[in-house]
């Protein structure tokens, strides 16, 4: 499996001498569920990123927004595009928009124009755990703002990119039910961190109802489990599961680089994907490495 053809899914691009990324500074360092994160806290672009992924063959990435600064939600987009023109890479682009925006429309009408843009993400407000209630819901899926902003992706022909912990997928289900017509594709498996045999039995039924709605996918990535190295006998279970809830057909594998060097390397991570999925047949494994990011992203 070494010369597999692999989109990466889902990666990120920064230069820090743009000063867009105010979070990524290491002695200014927000709460972050990795924890310490300090080591990612340097450019990394193209050359970087082909500099860590050369033991596999990487043919095609789809570039996830950084949390660039929200004052100029374009600006990143803009950037990205003129590192296509000069590297041919990034090859589709997640953009920012935050739904609960006064001007959310003119936001979403700039980014559809470009042409690597094809879905959208706004961090919906979380909990920390699932015994916590959201006191305030300004921002969160249930939010008649946030969806009423949420509502205009299908006039612009754009995905939306979900990243929340498990614990609200009956919110992301119900916002799934509601608006059909828009793919729903949830970022980092769901987040499944608490690896307790309560805390994975309640992902995974989360995970099933989200799946049963057919305007929804899901990327393996982003599973790193902070202070242990990944590794296939801590990961193996999480991404059976996935491709089993959901099936080959809605399943993607990604890096999430540089975020995930926290706790791996890229080949940890892409060689285990390959271990784990070496019994399977040829159609399936070329479906999770490459077919389905083209089907769900269209990369140029």
């Amino acid at each position: 499996m070494k010369d597999i053809p692999i989109i990466d899914a889902h990666h990120h691009f920064w230069d820090l001498s743009l000063k867009k990324n105010p979070w990524l500074n290491p002695n200014k360092q927000i709460s972050f569920r990795y924890g310490d994160y300090k080591t990612i806290c340097k450019n990394f672009l193209t050359s970087d990123y082909f500099k860590v992924s050369k033991n596999h063959n990487i043919v095609k990435t789809i570039h996830m927004e950084t949390e660039w600064d929200p004052n100029d939600p374009i600006g990143e987009t803009e950037w990205l595009h003129k590192l296509y023109e000069l590297t041919g890479f990034p090859n589709a682009v997640v953009a920012q928009a935050w739904f609960d925006r006064n001007d959310i429309e003119n936001v979403l009408e700039n980014q559809s124009k470009f042409s690597l843009t094809r879905s959208i993400r706004h961090k919906p407000k979380s909990t920390k755990n699932p015994d916590t209630k959201l006191d305030n819901i300004r921002g969160s899926l249930n939010d008649p703002i946030f969806r009423k902003g949420y509502s205009l992706l299908k006039k612009y022909k754009l995905h939306f990119d979900l990243q929340i912990p498990w614990w609200h997928l009956n919110d992301a289900t119900q916002l799934a039910k509601d608006f059909p017509d828009t793919i729903i594709i949830l970022n980092h498996a769901g987040l499944p961190s608490d690896r307790s045999f309560n805390g994975l039995n309640q992902w995974k039924m989360n995970l099933e109802e989200f799946s049963k709605q057919p305007n929804t996918a899901i990327k393996i990535s982003g599973i790193c489990v902070p202070g242990e190295k990944w590794t296939v006998k801590l990961n193996k279970g999480i991404i059976l599961d996935v491709i089993n809830i959901f099936g080959y057909e809605r399943c993607m594998f990604a890096s999430n680089f540089p975020v995930d060097s926290l706790w791996a390397t890229f080949d940890e991570i892409y060689n285990g994907f390959k271990n784990i999925t070496v019994g399977m047949p040829e159609n399936e494994i070329r479906c999770l490495f490459h077919d389905n990011a083209i089907k769900y992203y269209n990369p140029v």
